[in-house]
């Protein structure tokens, strides 16, 4: 009996992920349907554009200062034991733009404006607001769910654009002004080691977390459980899901373009 409970036990939990798993997929399939089916409210949009992008600024622009500025103090302690200095703006300029920026970003708008939609979202569900809008013939999905998910793809690699040019601005004050690096050298070499692959890299990187986190946050507040422990629950749920999300697919990206571009 005791190993049938358990044989039950794991079934269930096996169903519920598959289950869950093609629920989520549905939900992507028709959030993304709805981003070309009239009607157009683009002032949702916009709404969306302002809460996840202009309010997220000033926290990415300071976290990319400060990225920036340590990557220089570090890359100039490492590469000078190779008599290697010159190369300082090079390595800040490429750890951004292929890899920091994105995923960093990512992560700080994951925690900012991630929860908030989850929780949002959760506890429009729990109110039965989301009830009202079936019950006046308005879509939650295409009304709710699209304009954050597209706001979230459109805002994110614009972001990582913000984040890149702030860090490279620390970087350069900290290499320059504090460690003595020629402006001239650290301009130069990181002018000669970056190319557009490496931009494209870091937007495309910046346009696929945008995609996921728009996904994650929004089915994790749409099927959250009833009550705040519910919400509570969806909201963690998101920000963890979709922060591992990112580091999963970041991973994967690299290994791709590192494969086809880099090589």
């Amino acid at each position: 009996m005791i190993l049938i409970k358990k044989v039950e036990l794991f079934g269930g939990v096996v169903f519920d992920t598959i289950k869950s798993f093609g629920e989520a997929w549905i939900f992507l399939i028709k959030t993304i349907f709805n981003i070309f089916r009239p009607p157009f409210r683009f002032h949702l949009l916009l709404r969306q554009i302002l809460e996840i992008g202009a309010n997220s600024t000033i926290v990415i622009s300071l976290i990319g200062l400060f990225t920036g500025a340590v990557l220089a103090v570090q890359g100039e302690y490492t590469l000078a034991k190779f008599g290697a200095t010159a190369f300082t703006g090079s390595a800040v300029a490429l750890s951004l733009i292929r890899e920091l920026a994105p995923v960093l970003t990512a992560l700080m708008v994951i925690g900012r404006a991630g929860s908030a939609i989850t929780a949002e979202i959760g506890i429009m569900k729990i109110s039965e607001q989301i009830d009202a809008l079936r019950s006046m013939a308005i879509d939650p999905i295409k009304y709710l769910m699209t304009p954050r998910f597209l706001a979230g793809v459109i805002v994110m690699p614009l972001l990582t654009a913000i984040f890149i040019i702030i860090g490279i601005a620390g970087g350069y004050f900290v290499a320059v002004g504090l460690l003595g690096l020629g402006a001239g050298t650290f301009l130069g070499d990181m002018i000669e080691a970056v190319d557009m692959t490496d931009v494209f890299s870091g937007l495309i990187k910046g346009v696929v977390f945008g995609f996921l986190f728009g996904w994650i946050s929004c089915y994790k507040g749409y099927t959250c459980g009833f009550g705040a422990k519910g919400v509570n629950r969806a909201t963690t749920q998101s920000v963890v899901t979709a922060s591992v999300a990112v580091l999963v697919v970041d991973y994967f990206i690299t290994t791709i373009l590192t494969q086809v571009i880099f090589r």
